[in-house]
């Protein structure tokens, strides 16, 4: 007699279920409606003022059909040589914003977070890690990660970095020709954000490790695919002064001591003890893998769990290379005890369920389907208007245009205007190309040395009055914690024009 489990599936039971959405399907709008369900999450994705630049340098580009090759934005370096190295991405804000404003641009980094999520969670379903750790593991990625969820270039780098390494992963069980589509996935990813440097470690540690591995044939084959990519990213419009000024960027030790998403993160939030949750299961599994000589995954949890210790913004890589460690092993612990289980025992159906639930882990067109019935529902409905106004100076920037700009600028010549860099991002967002800036969020850009004068008036140090001099200050912008502010108001010469809860807008009344 057949049992349950050896009956023949009907012809028509197959073809619905082959029409029914997949959980990868159904994951991506479950998981856009459950976290961006709240309007307060919205503004938190515009809680970083660099989108605002971003913005307007795509709208330069889009308008003259060149990437600015100069600096437009600020006061003293104006026309100075700049490398807008994520030009591609700001030209899709840009458009974005054309289209529908903050709210299109907020639209599709929701997106983008949640379709990374759901790479993800395709890729450990097809790692047979089942439907339930899939999901756990994911949803502790999601929460890891969710520091750096904000409407900028990096998340493109997130939702490259997880097929990339699928694909890789995949390669390495059974090669075929999809690889190689790694190729031109580098030379798009060099044009939209600097994460392709990490990429390209990625490759050269992968040759590495299947050499160690002593497996010639696949270090000679992914040795190939680190050499095309390399030479692939150079189709940006920089060649290879763009490789020399990121890595010359990304090991400054200005940038690496002073800039805040460089720094170590702070183990104290909720999404930071998921993180440190993360970090030691995946480094006590990779150091078991190491013994094994499986050398490259248990490589990258190393290298990316000590680059996330080291700079917060890394988190999300980390998570992405640590999620197949942690999967694979909780599925081979869960798999040894069901296989010795009864048949009846709860931890064996649970585990037979969950393998069965992650067969189908490819995407259909239920995908965007769903995705847009979900982001019609959970966008405000009030729109976004604007950047959050307990973060940036909302009211006091709509109050007084013509003090930051200097009123008509066919007479006046607009002023040289103070403020701190994210709300200099937001002066630009608004006032461009009225008003001009000191110090923006393209540290890159203006150095150490200005770097050091920016820090100077952010302490208020004792060399504050000859940077003020020297770069010739005429409006000050100020949060009203900053204790240079407090020095300005008793400082002659200098009087207070507006102040609210937030911000006191200070002018120059003597040369």
């Amino acid at each position: 007699m057949a049992t349950a489990a050896s009956l023949p599936v009907p012809r028509v039971a197959r073809f619905s279920m082959r029409l029914a959405p997949t959980l990868p399907d159904l994951f991506f709008p479950i998981l856009l409606a459950a976290w961006f369900g709240q309007p307060a999450v919205w503004q938190g994705l515009l809680g970083d003022g660099d989108t605002g630049w971003h913005i307007r340098a795509g709208e330069i580009l889009l308008a003259t059909g060149r990437v600015p090759a100069h600096d437009p934005f600020s006061f003293w370096r104006a026309g100075e040589r700049w490398y807008a190295w994520e030009w591609l991405s700001d030209a899709i804000f840009a458009e974005l914003h054309r289209w529908r404003g903050l709210e299109a641009v907020a639209a599709l980094a929701a997106a983008v977070v949640c379709l990374w999520a759901a790479v993800l969670f395709a890729w450990l379903l097809g790692r047979g890690a089942g439907a339930w750790i899939s999901l756990a593991v994911t949803l502790a990625a999601v929460s890891a990660s969710s520091i750096h969820f904000l409407a900028r270039p990096h998340i493109f780098s997130l939702l490259l970095l997880a097929p990339a390494l699928w694909t890789i992963d995949r390669d390495r069980r059974a090669p075929d020709g999809r690889l190689w589509w790694l190729v031109p996935l580098a030379a798009l990813w060099a044009n939209l954000h600097a994460g392709f440097a990490g990429w390209l470690a990625i490759l050269a540690w992968l040759t590495a490790a299947s050499a160690l591995e002593r497996h010639a044939a696949a270090a000679r084959r992914y040795g190939l695919l680190a050499a095309l990519s390399a030479l692939a990213t150079l189709a940006n419009p920089y060649g290879w002064q763009l490789h020399r000024h990121i890595l010359g960027y990304l090991n400054s030790p200005w940038i690496l001591d002073h800039v805040e998403e460089f720094q170590s993160p702070r183990i104290r939030s909720e999404s930071m003890l998921v993180f440190a949750a993360l970090l030691l299961g995946a480094v006590a599994l990779g150091a078991r893998w190491w013994r094994r000589t499986r050398w490259f995954e248990s490589g990258l949890v190393m290298m990316w769990g000590f680059a996330a210790l080291r700079s917060a913004r890394h988190i999300p890589w980390f998570t992405v290379v640590a999620a197949p460690v942690i999967a694979s092993a909780c599925a081979d612990w869960w798999r040894e005890r069901a296989e010795r289980a009864p048949r009846r025992r709860a931890a064996r159906i649970l585990w037979e369920v969950s393998q069965d639930l992650g067969r189908r882990a490819r995407f259909t067109a239920w995908l965007p389907v769903l995705g847009a019935l979900a982001l019609m529902a959970v966008l405000p409905r009030s729109g976004l208007a604007d950047f959050p106004a307990v973060r940036f100076p909302v009211e006091a920037v709509a109050r007084n245009v013509d003090r930051l700009t200097g009123g008509d600028p066919s007479h006046v010549p607009p002023p040289r205007v103070l403020a701190p860099d994210q709300w200099a991002d937001y002066l630009i967002y608004h006032l461009y190309p009225r008003a001009r800036v000191f110090f923006d969020g393209r540290s890159d850009f203006y150095g150490p040395a200005a770097g050091e004068d920016y820090r100077t008036l952010l302490g208020a140090g004792p060399a504050w009055p000859q940077v003020m001099a020297r770069y010739g200050f005429s409006v000050a912008l100020l949060p009203l914690d900053w204790p240079l502010g407090r020095l300005l108001e008793r400082e002659p010469g200098w009087r207070v024009a507006y102040r609210d809860g937030l911000a006191v807008l200070l002018e120059r009344t003597k040369p």
